[in-house]
């Protein structure tokens, strides 16, 4: 039991601390003199370092052990929420650097921990934590703005009370399981030698675009959605309870999609479906902003959705563990350096043109890019896929 409570507590430190930010962006630039351009690396900054740890962290585990890597990147977490409101621009990005490393080890490992201690109930317990992981998310963008008014409208405190609780008690829980798992070296999934090849394979970049554009419009609207529904004349609070909303969106594919993608044979269909969607939320966010709740809640459940659909085809394309385990390297490092040129470059257009015609424009040709590629890596499988 205390371990599915770390397990919790992990998965709900790895998206809150970061999407966070995106309903306190304008109190942040106010208090820190920040262009668009900067403010968007606070974003894009964490991805690059998911994709140099997301090769690094099975390694870890086998030197270290997972359950004290998992406890190492708990403390990486709280320190980096807590170094972020110290001081000026330097002490924000060095926290926000911190805690982006510790996300990045439990991305990677948390899936090992769950497959170790929850070998019958893994799609389960995957479904509960990206569920926690959405809640926890979608409850502290919509209370930020709030947050932020009750304390003098000091996104330091707002930005620190949520995330913060969670990840000292994450460090609390695994301060508990330090010693509790003695072969966790021999048991982490490595990016073995024998995955290398899948690099050179169509296949597996097909499911790296896929997933990656995905990060990459996500993360784009995770990070300017707040503001640019307050330039369409919403309220700070309201425009970051919309930003709960979408994340709370993006958690619910994992209780419905989950037991229909594994009866499916050929899953084109619903790899489209999900590129479409965010298509289109795209459009209504361009000529209908009135109506960004709806919009917001349909691009949550897309972008969530094409998450899921991606993590299925990494399991039904591979033909064995050590090749799923390498081509998950593959399509998490790859993607999430994608992503990470996504924020800077959409407060940029913003910049250059004054608006968020073009800004959005990118995102719409990102979705055709994803739907395609989606298209290709959800084909049929045949008797040996790579």
């Amino acid at each position: 039991m205390l371990v599915l409570v770390g397990v919790l507590l992990i998965a709900g430190n790895l998206r809150a601390p970061i999407t966070g930010i995106a309903p306190l962006l304008d109190l942040i630039q106010t208090d820190l003199s920040l262009s668009s351009t900067q403010a968007g690396l606070l974003t894009a900054m964490p991805l690059f370092i998911f994709a140099v740890i997301s090769l690094l962290a099975a390694g870890m585990a086998r030197v270290v052990g997972l359950s004290r890597s998992l406890f190492i990147a708990s403390v990486l977490i709280a320190a980096g929420v807590v170094l972020r409101i110290l001081g000026g621009v330097g002490e924000l990005f060095a926290g926000i650097g911190l805690l982006a490393v510790g996300i990045a080890l439990g991305n990677v490992l948390l899936p090992s921990l769950v497959k170790r201690h929850f070998p019958m109930r893994i799609s389960l317990v995957t479904s509960l934590y990206v569920l926690f992981m959405g809640l926890v998310a979608a409850f502290n963008s919509a209370l930020a703005v709030p947050m932020a008014e009750w304390t003098g409208q000091s996104w330091r405190w707002s930005s620190l009370i949520v995330v913060g609780i969670m990840a000292l008690a994450s460090v609390a829980v695994w301060a508990t399981q330090l010693g509790a798992d003695r072969r966790a070296a021999q048991d982490a999934p490595a990016l073995s030698a024998s995955g290398a090849p899948v690099w050179r394979l169509p296949l597996a970049w097909y499911i790296t675009l896929y997933m990656g554009l995905n990060s990459l419009a996500y993360y784009m609207v995770a990070s300017w959605l707040p503001v640019m529904l307050v330039s369409y004349g919403f309220e700070p609070d309201h425009a970051g309870q919309i930003h709960g909303l979408m994340q709370l969106a993006s958690a619910v594919p994992a209780l419905l999609l989950m037991p229909l993608l594994s009866r499916l044979h050929d899953q084109r269909v619903v790899a489209l479906a999900g590129a479409v969607l965010q298509t289109l939320t795209f459009v209504g966010f361009l000529v209908l902003p009135s109506w960004s709740s709806l919009w917001a809640v349909l691009f949550g459940f897309g972008s969530g959705s094409v998450f899921l659909i991606a993590l299925s085809l990494i399991g039904v394309r591979s033909t064995s563990t050590s090749q799923a385990a390498s081509l998950s390297g593959m399509a998490q490092c790859m993607g999430y350096l994608l992503a990470a040129f996504g924020p800077p470059a959409m407060g940029g257009l913003h910049d250059m043109f004054n608006g968020w015609g073009w800004a959005l424009g990118l995102c719409i040709l990102v979705s055709f890019g994803m739907a395609y590629a989606g298209w290709l890596a959800a084909r049929p499988a045949v008797p040996r896929t790579f």
